[in-house]
Parts: C-alpha cells; sequence; structure tokens
C-alpha cells in the first residue's frame, strides 16, 4: 500500500453489510478473538495477508513467526504505511493499538517481544485478515 492510498469511509451499515459479525465486532468494535481459534493462527503458507475490511496489503508470511501466542504474530507490516499505531489505554493497561492505515479498522496490538531483526510482535487477530496463497 502506498502511503498515497485513499483513506475508505464507511456508515456502520456498510461496514455491517460487507463484513461478517465477527469481523465487524474485532475491525469496527475494537473487539478480540479468543486465543487459538483464529483460521490463520496456524498458517504456514506462503502468501499475503491483507486487510479484511478493505483488501490492503498488511503483512507478508516472511515476518510471520509462532510466538505461542494464540493469535497470528508478525515481525513488522509489508511496508511501514500499511498500519497506524495509537496507544490504548483500555482495560487498566498501556498498550499500543495496531489499525490499518487505509480503513481504520482495529488488527490487534504491538509488543515489544518479537524475535530479532525488529524485536516487536506485531499480535494480529485473524478476523481482520484475510490471506492470499502465493502462487507456485
Amino acid at each position: 500500500m502506498s502511503s498515497k492510498a485513499e483513506k475508505i469511509v464507511r456508515s456502520d451499515a456498510e461496514w455491517r453489510a460487507a463484513l461478517s459479525p465477527e469481523q465487524h465486532r474485532v475491525l469496527r468494535e475494537k473487539g478480540t478473538e479468543r486465543p487459538f481459534t483464529g483460521a490463520l493462527t496456524e498458517n504456514h503458507e506462503t502468501g499475503n495477508y491483507h486487510c479484511a475490511g478493505c483488501g490492503a496489503l498488511l503483512f507478508l508470511s516472511g515476518a510471520k513467526f509462532d510466538s505461542g501466542c494464540g493469535w497470528p504474530s508478525f515481525m513488522l507490516p509489508a511496508e511501514s504505511e500499511a498500519v497506524e499505531e495509537h496507544e490504548d489505554r483500555s482495560f487498566g493497561m498501556r498498550r499500543i493499538e495496531v489499525t490499518c492505515a487505509r480503513c481504520g479498522g482495529h488488527l490487534g496490538h504491538v509488543f515489544p517481544d518479537g524475535p530479532p531483526p525488529t524485536g516487536l510482535r506485531y499480535c494480529i487477530n485473524s478476523a481482520a485478515l484475510t490471506f492470499t496463497r502465493q502462487k507456485a
């Protein structure tokens, strides 16, 4: 995604029509799926992870790693402009929320306990993502 990509703005009714109930809960209401339940947590195929809300490219399979946390984890986004980070002080914690830069959908959070070289763990809900397998 280019930093010049047009922002996507939809009404709540439009989002509800475009997303499954679980996708809407996660992307638009900042929900979290239960750990180890997401369809992409154990995905080890080569390909690209896109925003389930707008289709923007967010993560590449080469940046995915098994963190054991119960959600898909990535070392870095496909491009730095693909995601935005915001301080999140909900539930009495201080975390960094990750959203899609194009549509503003909630993806998950980023933590400073990932592997080298970035030391980051982008902990992302499967419901916020779609996966496109790389063709051979």
